[in-house]
């Protein structure tokens, strides 16, 4: 395997030769053979432990095995510990994912901090079809059973060309000491249920499964790449970007013969999954809405925008400010001061006759309905009529803040037109200054 094992890294991975690299390493033997191969190459690398503290005393011995390993070929070692059941109920996600999160984060910080190249994970063939198997069970888009990538960023994974019982084999003439994790022969877990028990039945009906998955493999990662040149394609027209945010036009992707499969292939790293609802979006009115988990698909005019949930802004209540108050800084930024000014230099800015107005000031939402008495016009406006006059989209409005007072009425659409019922003049002699700051 050694001799094989050179030649894959030499044929595409040739990149780590010169290269500093962590090996992630748990203690089991996918990892310890990968760090023994890398040894006897010569590769310049160190070895990185995470600690779940999932398994008490057990955890301990891995953590210690794997420094005991590092003295042994004479390699620098890092490890951490991590309250993996602690993260994982806290984020309301399951211990597997937790472990990922904190385990690749972890990685990439000791990448930055320590100057390293690459991770190397020790990922084989097996654990590919595992996922794949797995993937078709929770259902998938392409992408999902086109295999682990074998470099994603800093990630690097040089033995998915090899099955684990190439791995053993290999352990077992080197007389190479692991450690077995007594909870991988559980069934608890999908992972160690597809291995367990779907696993040998499929090798059982063709035991060359592992090489025929191989093939279908590069089979569904050539179709994948005829969708991305598809992708690349149809971009240019119909997919472009403003303030970050995603925009999707409505009429070029009703052009397409098979809009689903556009929309899935454009949005599914989004979360969405109520495709038939997003295709509808299409031909629906200006405000419609599908959400995922993050984020949230808004139909506005011609588009379809993405848009990130901000789960922490809650527009609900609004937001008082007494007359003590000189500035607040949540939701927006408000500067309030006294002044000689009697005229504002722009629509960030207004200026009052203080006497006229009624404590507690509030800072709220817009709902239909409100109206105010603008400045320059006559006679009163609704603010929805405002905001078609300035032509905001749907986005813009949500940004959008009413300062009113204890009266309910409108002083301020903050940014964009001031109530000419509080305007201060020449004569005023209690003025004060409200600034808007974006």
């Amino acid at each position: 395997m050694l001799q094989k094992f050179k030649q894959h890294l030499h044929q595409n991975f040739p990149f780590l030769k010169g290269s500093k690299l962590l090996i992630a390493i748990s203690g089991g033997i996918d990892s310890v053979v990968l760090a023994h191969l890398c040894s006897q190459l010569n590769l310049n690398f160190s070895l990185c432990h995470c600690n779940f503290n999932l398994r008490g005393q057990e955890s301990d011995e891995d953590e210690a095995f794997v420094k005991s390993l590092a003295k042994t070929l004479k390699i620098p070692v890092y490890a951490t510990s991590f309250e993996t059941e602690k993260y994982a109920k806290t984020n309301k996600i399951s211990i597997q994912v937790a472990a990922r999160d904190l385990r690749y984060n972890w990685f990439y910080k000791l990448l930055d901090a320590k100057d390293y190249d690459y991770v190397l994970t020790a990922h084989n063939s097996n654990d590919n079809l595992e996922t794949f198997i797995i993937n078709l069970i929770r259902g998938s888009g392409l992408e999902g059973f086109t295999g682990i990538p074998a470099i994603n960023k800093k990630s690097v994974r040089p033995l998915l060309a090899f099955s684990r019982d190439d791995i053993t084999l290999f352990a077992i003439k080197n007389e190479i000491v692991w450690r077995e994790d007594r909870s991988n022969a559980s069934v608890k877990y999908v992972r160690n249920k597809v291995r367990h028990k779907v696993i040998p039945i499929l090798k059982e009906l063709n035991p060359h499964i592992l090489k025929s998955f191989q093939n279908t493999l590069e089979h569904l990662n050539e179709s994948q790449s005829l969708i991305n040149d598809a992708l690349k394609n149809i971009t240019t027209n119909v997919v472009s970007y403003e303030n970050d945010l995603l925009k999707i036009s409505c009429k070029e992707i009703d052009k397409l013969s098979n809009k689903k499969a556009y929309l899935y292939q454009l949005l599914h790293g989004y979360g969405f999954t109520a495709w038939n609802d997003i295709v509808d979006l299409i031909s629906a009115q200006p405000g419609k809405q599908v959400f995922s988990n993050t984020h949230r698909l808004l139909k506005d005019r011609n588009f379809l925008i993405v848009t990130t949930i901000n789960k922490n802004q809650s527009t609900k209540d609004p937001i008082l400010i007494d007359q003590k108050v000189s500035e607040i800084t949540n939701p927006i930024k408000l500067i309030i001061q006294k002044t000689d000014d009697y005229t504002s230099k722009n629509n960030h800015q207004i200026i009052i006759d203080n006497d006229l107005i009624s404590y507690p000031l509030s800072l709220k939402k817009w709902h239909h309905g409100d109206a105010m008495y603008p400045t320059g016009m006559i006679g009163s406006k609704k603010i929805s009529q405002l905001f078609k006059d300035n032509k905001l989209s749907l986005l813009d409005k949500e940004k959008i803040w009413m300062l009113t007072d204890a009266k309910d009425h409108i002083i301020w659409v903050v940014g964009l037109r001031q109530d000419r019922r509080y305007l201060a003049n020449k004569t005023t002699t209690n003025r004060l200054k409200i600034s808007y700051l974006s």
